[in-house]
């Protein structure tokens, strides 16, 4: 598994999609925060989308879509001189799936949202852009197209399971856009994600997640990459913002987390599958990372 799996595995991302939206003439619909990552694609016509926080409005045109990863207040118009009307007005009078905004049907958007598990914000959203914008026109986004076309006649045609087939294409986009994102605009993310577009990074991110458990030293790290100790060093500082075996400590932990979550294994068996070679050596290294022992953390998530 490389890195980018292994995180949106450890996220376990689900799709909700909602009601399309047709407009026309002069209009505007505001909405608030969403919970969660919103998204939406513009299947036909274009339009503006304004971000709280985000100085610039942002042109949508026809195939653009686009996903916002901040719980924002937003707008969606026709032009910056048209007033805007409550999104739930205008989605609370939806019918057949179709909500309409202004006069005519000029413009077309379908859209939804993704939920993520726990921890999503620290260490996915978090190393994005507020607004991460696919244009149609971006190199390689027919598979970006591809997916929102099937989404499209899913929900038109509406045949057998509909809204579970959606919904998983709707996570494929996703994953599609986070590809293009990181290919087109690899500095305008941080962290874990910034280090993907480093092909020596990426190399030492993928086998420390391919065998966390494994004693790695920076060393056998640079060997495995092919370059110098020093060299890899640097590179995955200025990149990741920390040192190897920094990143490979927390990743350990969120692992250890996740098995928490949703596990009842011991803490013992859990020390151990994250290469820990004891509970108390989890227990100081789980503390420092998230604020608090494992044990803890487990008996706040049995809270009713």
């Amino acid at each position: 598994m490389d890195p980018l799996e292994d995180v949106l595995t450890l996220l376990n991302p689900r799709s909700h999609l909602s009601s399309g939206l047709v407009a026309g003439g002069r209009w505007a619909v505001s909405f608030g925060a969403p919970d969660g990552v919103k998204f939406n694609a513009v299947r036909r016509g274009s339009c503006l989308l304004e971000v709280d926080e985000v100085s610039e409005p942002i042109e949508l045109a026809e195939g653009d879509c686009y996903l916002l990863t901040r719980q924002r207040p937003f707008t969606l118009r026709s032009d910056p001189q048209a007033v805007p009307v409550d999104a739930a007005h205008v989605f609370g009078r939806a019918q057949a799936g179709i909500a309409r905004a202004g006069q005519g049907s000029d413009v077309f958007l379908i859209g939804g949202r993704f939920s993520f598990g726990a921890r999503a914000q620290e260490l996915l959203l978090d190393r994005l852009p507020p607004v991460v914008h696919v244009p149609a026109g971006t190199q390689h986004a027919e598979t970006v197209q591809w997916a929102l076309t099937a989404i499209d006649l899913e929900l038109t045609h509406q045949p057998m399971a509909s809204t579970v087939v959606a919904e998983h294409l709707a996570v494929v986009m996703l994953v599609h856009v986070l590809r293009l994102h990181l290919a087109r605009e690899p500095h305008a993310v941080s962290g874990w994600l910034a280090g993907l577009g480093d092909p020596v990074v990426a190399t030492a991110l993928t086998f420390l997640h391919r065998d966390p458990a494994r004693s790695w030293t920076v060393a056998e790290l640079a060997s495995a990459t092919a370059v110098s100790r020093s060299t890899l060093a640097a590179r995955f500082k200025d990149t990741v913002g920390q040192g190897p075996q920094e990143y490979l400590t927390r990743w350990r932990i969120e692992l250890a987390a996740r098995q928490l979550r949703d596990g009842e294994e011991t803490l013992a068996s859990i020390a151990h599958s994250v290469g820990y070679g004891s509970e108390s050596a989890l227990s100081v290294a789980f503390k420092r990372v998230l604020g608090v022992p494992p044990g803890d953390y487990r008996k706040h998530l049995m809270k009713p």
